[in-house]
């Protein structure tokens, strides 16, 4: 069963070509839009690593991510993927919990080592927290 890896990002094209290079080393992929959908499809997908561009309408990457470690039981390692390359955008993202903070544009060697990496730090899947009662 091919590991399971959760796009998110407000650029088509960034989306297409992600899709197409995971899919093409193996992964089954999912995309997501808009930070509603990658919630939501965290859930349905049980995804096994995040790509999480950090600039997006609405909420940001950060926003998500921090949603993400907010609400989830194991959440799935986070690897921010945006075109904001200051060394403080990346101190902000590694901060709030991301895994890796990587700028575009990057190899796909690159992307495919960091993507092995996050799954091999993996454990189980990801569930919503229970609300106490």
């Amino acid at each position: 069963m091919p590991q399971k890896i959760l796009v998110v990002d407000d650029e088509q094209d960034t989306l297409i070509l992600l899709e197409m290079t995971l899919q093409l080393a193996g992964y089954e992929v999912a995309k997501a839009y808009t930070g509603q959908m990658a919630i939501s499809l965290l859930s349905e997908f049980s995804p096994d690593v995040v790509i999480l561009d950090v600039m997006m309408p609405g909420e940001s990457g950060l926003d998500i991510l921090g949603t993400i470690k907010r609400d989830f039981e194991n959440p799935p390692p986070v690897v921010m993927f945006s075109a904001r390359g200051r060394i403080e955008d990346m101190v902000e993202g590694m901060e709030a919990g991301a895994y890796k903070y990587l700028v575009k544009p990057i190899s796909r060697e690159k992307l495919l080592e960091t993507v092995k990496s996050a799954l091999t730090s993996r454990s189980g899947a990801p569930r919503r927290k229970q609300e106490p009662k």
